[in-house]
């Protein structure tokens, strides 16, 4: 029934992301607003996912890989549909129904089928890091997904010459203010994130630092976006370069995180 449930919230994430297009491109808000829908129903799938998951015996570990990014999908799924409730981000499914989809169907290629038995049990500091880690990379996915479509926007409105295609874009005061807040949010549980790893480290090795690939290129990832969240806030940097920013930030730390993390 797991992977059935979870076939069901790829397939419904992709019809999404082809609603989503389908909205973006001829413009439709009506296929726009599907789309969301479908996003929600691809949501309540991949929560009875994880449900059946982890009710049996042979609970999955959290920090396994092939679990953590279907994980961090669906966080940045649900973040996207509570933030439909303050502002309005219709556009923004074009971006992150492809993300739920492509997150949804690599867990269903690459995942193992967790094994019968009860799991060695590991500190309570490994599952607290995994979701707050988790749940920052997933807001900085709507953090530079929302810079993603500011930029695109900005470049309509200065470019000279006139459209006769308007697409169906948020303002950019909303994706400012979005990507300010995943930004701000998502650094804050990424924050965290870290110093939990390490209280889970010195749990289990006893030592305040692992001395591992995957450590370091998250430390580095992470210093790199403080020193963004400073020029935003302390230094009076313009929407548009933080856009940018975003969007390289959440780059970096994917590649910290899941891409060193495969190597590892």
């Amino acid at each position: 029934m797991v992977f059935e449930f979870y076939q069901l919230a790829a397939a419904i994430y992709l019809a999404a992301a082809v609603t989503a297009a389908l909205g973006f491109t001829l413009p439709s808000r009506r296929l726009s607003r599907a789309a969301v829908v479908g996003l929600a129903l691809g949501v309540v799938a991949h929560t009875v996912a994880f449900w059946q998951l982890h009710k049996g015996e042979g609970t999955p570990p959290l920090t396994d890989l092939a679990y953590v990014v279907p994980f961090v999908v669906w966080l940045l799924t649900l973040f996207y549909l509570l933030l439909l409730i303050r502002v309005r981000l219709i556009g923004l499914a074009v971006v992150v129904a492809p993300l739920a989809f492509i997150g949804t169907f690599a867990e269903f290629l690459g995942a193992p089928a967790p094994a019968s038995g009860a799991q060695p049990a590991s500190p309570i500091w490994s599952h607290v890091h995994v979701l707050l880690a988790s749940a920052g990379l997933a807001l900085l996915a709507v953090a530079g997904s929302a810079g993603a479509l500011y930029l695109a926007h900005h470049r309509t409105i200065k470019s000279k010459r006139p459209s006769a295609i308007r697409l169906p874009l948020p303002s950019l005061e909303a994706l400012d203010q979005v990507n300010v807040l995943s930004l701000v949010v998502g650094f804050l549980l990424l924050s965290l994130g870290v110093v939990t790893g390490v209280l889970w480290t010195q749990a289990v090795d006893g030592r305040l630092w692992p001395a591992t690939m995957h450590a370091n290129a998250t430390l580095v990832a992470w210093l790199v976006l403080a020193v963004l969240i400073a020029a935003r806030f302390g230094a009076g940097q313009g929407a548009r370069q933080s856009a940018l920013a975003s969007m390289g930030a959440f780059i970096l730390m994917l590649l910290a995180v899941v891409g060193v993390g495969m190597l590892a």
